[in-house]
């Protein structure tokens, strides 16, 4: 990613913007124990400090137990609560009393960290407290910095905090204990660089607002799959007309079955009979073929998904193993099912993964009266996902074995039928993909802009940046 375009484009996108005047701070009021070379080579007009050096207060949040979320009583903040842009999750929300949390409640300034937990997702993450949010009081598993005012935002001291130099730290912190946990002092010894209040306001009004893309963004995925979900409902139990519509209900005479509503004309059929062979993946020690000078994939439960194979960090085989293994070689067009996890899982094998092999995984090829993608379909539908949940009653460990989902009963409409319907929900997962491949650049887009800009390697001093008014707000 080239330095110079990735904040050019940025500031093509947002100049003329802003009227906001911003008064510089001495440099002097930012206190350092540290020399500049603590963070690598910066621009010599910025500073090297740590957290303990601007932060007034430091200490640990109340060890109560979370009440259930009452808005006329202050929220209790909670590491599980921290979402990965400083702020806080709307569906995780709980309350503490009024006498509990007077003597803990947050004020502007305040960064909670989380002081335990595995790395990422829990230490490390940090809130920066915003009055919007109401009286807030905070748990014992995250540490308030109460940072101080004079030549600093806050909102930048967070973006610091959600840079991979950040992460490095933490990482590097939470290795030299034996279990992950960073207390005060360590992390009052975090180093961060820090430009003159002008450039902190722009570095942080650039990365706060492509932060703010990648959550618009995220909700829209939301929302479609959302969609998707109603649609699957709606076309595995109403089925798709010829010019692609939903069936009316005035054209549906509908019978009840095993698998619920569906229309008179569909057939209700054992998975067993619709598919023309079924096999299981390697389950003894799979572990044994793992050869990292191998070309065959090894795919495992992780790399399911609904939408298909999820590209990730497979484990490989040999060419000589996987001929071994023939039983478990998977083709294109089956259906590959997750046996423990998430069981039941499904997706299809598309051609890039023809010829790779699995491990602990369900294998089907589907008949001639069978679409591949429809299969997968109905196993991950309300409908199939009913009656695995019923074969794994009472047991322990959730599992899912190859009998039982030979069993499965499927609502079959005809093969004509099955594309449609498959082809109505395909292209809300394409729209949902759409944005997930959006997301992904924006995403890219922040860890090259980070890099760039907080180590002064591009500079925003002399640039025409709009200061968004949530990063004003903080300093």
């Amino acid at each position: 990613m080239s330095e110079d375009s990735t904040l050019d484009e940025f500031v093509e996108d947002h100049e003329g913007t802003s009227d906001h005047s911003i008064k510089s701070v001495p440099s002097s009021e930012i206190k350092s124990s540290l020399d500049e070379t603590a963070v690598g080579e910066i621009p010599s007009e910025w500073k090297v400090t740590r957290l303990g050096d601007i932060a007034i207060e430091r200490e640990y949040g109340l060890s109560e137990s979370a009440e259930e979320y009452d808005p006329e009583k202050p929220r209790y903040i909670r590491t599980q609560d921290f979402d990965d842009f400083a702020g806080l999750k709307k569906d995780s929300k709980a309350s503490l009393s009024w006498e509990k949390a007077k003597d803990e409640l947050l004020e502007e300034g305040d960064m909670l960290f989380a002081r335990s937990g595995s790395v990422g997702a829990s230490l490390g993450k940090i809130y920066l407290y915003d009055p919007n949010h109401g009286p807030c009081c905070y748990g014992g598993y995250s540490i308030r910095h109460r940072l101080q005012k004079e030549g600093l935002n806050h909102q930048y001291i967070a973006q610091f905090a959600l840079s991979e130099r950040y992460w490095d730290w933490i990482r590097r912190r939470a290795k030299t204990t034996a279990q992950s946990n960073i207390n005060t002092g360590e992390y009052g010894s975090l180093p961060i660089p820090v430009p003159p209040l002008e450039e902190q306001r722009k570095i942080a009004s650039v990365l706060y607002t492509v932060d703010q893309a990648i959550q618009q963004t995220g909700a829209i995925i939301k929302q479609l799959e959302t969609v998707r979900q109603g649609t699957e409902q709606d076309v595995l139990s109403r089925g798709v007309c010829e010019n692609g519509t939903l069936r009316s209900d005035d054209e549906i005479e509908y019978r009840n079955s095993w698998v619920g509503e569906i229309p008179q004309d569909w057939a209700v059929k054992q998975y067993s009979e619709l598919i023309s062979d079924s096999s299981v993946g390697i389950v003894v020690k799979p572990s044994q073929y793992y050869d990292d000078s191998g070309r065959v994939p090894i795919l495992r439960s992780k790399d399911i998904s609904p939408d298909g194979i999820a590209d990730g960090d497979f484990e490989y085989m040999t060419e000589e193993s996987n001929a071994e293994n023939e039983n478990s070689q998977l083709r294109e067009g089956d259906v590959i099912t997750v046996r423990s996890g998430d069981p039941g899982l499904s997706c299809v094998v598309s051609s890039e993964f023809d010829g790779a092999n699995c491990a602990d995984l369900l294998i089907s090829t589907p008949g001639p009266d069978l679409d591949s993608h429809y299969a997968a379909l109905w196993i991950n539908s309300f409908a199939g996902r009913k009656q695995i949940n019923r074969f794994q009653a009472g047991l322990a460990q959730k599992h899912f074995n190859l009998g039982a989902l030979r069993k499965l009963q499927v609502g079959v409409p005809s093969l004509d039928e099955q594309k449609r319907i498959v082809e109505k929900v395909s292209s809300i997962s394409e729209s949902i993909e759409r944005e997930r491949e959006c997301k992904r650049q924006l995403q890219c887009l922040k860890q090259g802009l980070m890099q760039d800009l907080l180590s002064g390697r591009v500079r925003t001093a002399d640039r025409d940046i709009h200061v968004h008014p949530e990063v004003e707000e903080h300093g």
